[in-house]
Parts: C-alpha cells; sequence; structure tokens
C-alpha cells in the first residue's frame, strides 16, 4: 500500500492557509487515531489538528514557524500492508478534521397548531 498524505484541511471560515506552531509528533512516532499531531495558528485562532488515523508518521512536511496552504501535504503517514491496517480501520476522508456521525437518529416531526385567540 501506499504511502497516505494527511494533506492541511479546511479550517473553516474562509481561511487558506496555517502556520505550524509545533509538532506534537516526530518522524518515527506511531500514533493512535485522534491523538494530537499538530498546533497550527490562522489569522483567527491557534488550533490542535487530531491524527486522522493511527500509524506511523514518514514525514513532516513543514517546520515549525512554516505557513502550509489549505490542501498542501502536511504529514505523510507508513503505508500498511498489514490487514486491519489503515485501509481497513474505518479512517475519516484525510481532508477532514473530527468525525461526522454516520448513523442519523429518525426525524420527529412536530405538528403546530397556532394559538387561538
Amino acid at each position: 500500500m501506499a504511502d497516505i498524505e494527511f494533506p492541511l484541511p479546511d479550517l473553516g471560515e474562509g481561511l487558506v492557509e496555517a502556520t505550524v506552531l509545533e509538532w506534537l509528533v516526530a518522524e518515527g512516532d506511531e500514533v493512535e487515531r485522534n491523538a494530537p499531531l499538530v498546533e497550527v495558528e490562522t489569522t483567527k485562532s491557534a488550533v490542535e489538528l487530531p491524527s486522522p488515523q493511527a500509524g506511523r508518521v514518514l514525514r513532516l512536511h513543514a517546520a515549525a514557524g512554516e505557513t502550509v496552504q489549505v490542501g498542501e501535504p502536511l504529514i505523510t503517514f507508513a503505508g500498511q500492508d498489514s490487514p486491519g491496517g489503515a485501509e481497513d480501520a474505518g479512517q475519516d476522508s484525510p481532508g477532514i478534521v473530527g468525525t461526522v456521525p454516520t448513523r442519523r437518529e429518525p426525524t420527529r416531526r412536530v405538528r403546530l397548531t397556532p394559538p387561538e385567540d
């Protein structure tokens, strides 16, 4: 399996770049899914980005103090050839921070009647 690049995700509010403040992992580290990877700063705030998957960090694409554009590679994980690896882990798309529930609760419809005068 090929190595897996995680690009800087869209952090919202029209932001197009972020500056790496501090890496919380190093090349060669094994990380768990959702473990903190890096702290980045935008023009609006500083945020800690979680790992989109478990695996070994192969490469950090920017040093502390460098600015990265949304969509550019931020970190690369080593590909996993074994069963139960990144492909089977149910990981989210690398461009999405956090997770979105896949199961929706049923919608309950309520009919409102206008108040009587």
